[in-house]
């Protein structure tokens, strides 16, 4: 795979750092200009780079955290489609929420799924336990509608 040059490199870790020091002052519209600014940076075809991928989900984090879940649900889809995503407990899990929060329930549960199977509950340990809860619900929906194992059954 391709590598991202040295300066470029450095220059979107400096904008990401950053954006996460003024996203945890809670100054999202300053922090997403960062993050913005860095994945500018980023060469075409953006999604040949894990750069992307972790850049994206800075932006979908802080606009998970700002409240703007339909950008998240954007941002966070778009990082799917970028190298080392897939299989990500954390991407899955704030996607999931995000979807949660636009009301689109299958998509959450499936997502929030993902994140439970490769981390289990403590990813869900700093979060707001409603969506723990939400999935707990989804699981218990599933294995409710799956009949009970006959004794005589040899599988």
């Amino acid at each position: 795979m391709e590598q991202l040059t040295h300066d470029t490199h450095t220059q979107i870790q400096l904008l990401c750092n950053e954006g996460d020091i003024l996203a945890e002052k809670r100054q999202f519209a300053e922090a997403l200009d960062k993050y913005r600014a860095a994945f500018d940076l980023i060469p075409e075809p953006k999604t040949n780079w894990e750069a992307t991928t972790w850049v994206l989900v800075a932006i979908g984090d802080a606009n998970f955290l700002n409240n703007d879940f339909q950008a998240g649900v954007d941002n966070l889809s778009n990082a799917m489609h970028c190298p080392g995503a897939i299989g990500n407990p954390f991407i899955h899990m704030r996607l999931g929420q995000c979807q949660l929060e636009t009301g689109n329930t299958a998509r959450a549960a499936d997502e929030l799924t993902r994140a439970y199977a490769v981390a289990g509950e403590d990813i869900f340990s700093n979060e707001d336990p409603k969506y723990l809860a939400f999935l707990k619900t989804q699981i218990e929906t599933e294995e409710a509608e799956t009949p009970a194992k006959k004794p005589w059954w040899k599988f």
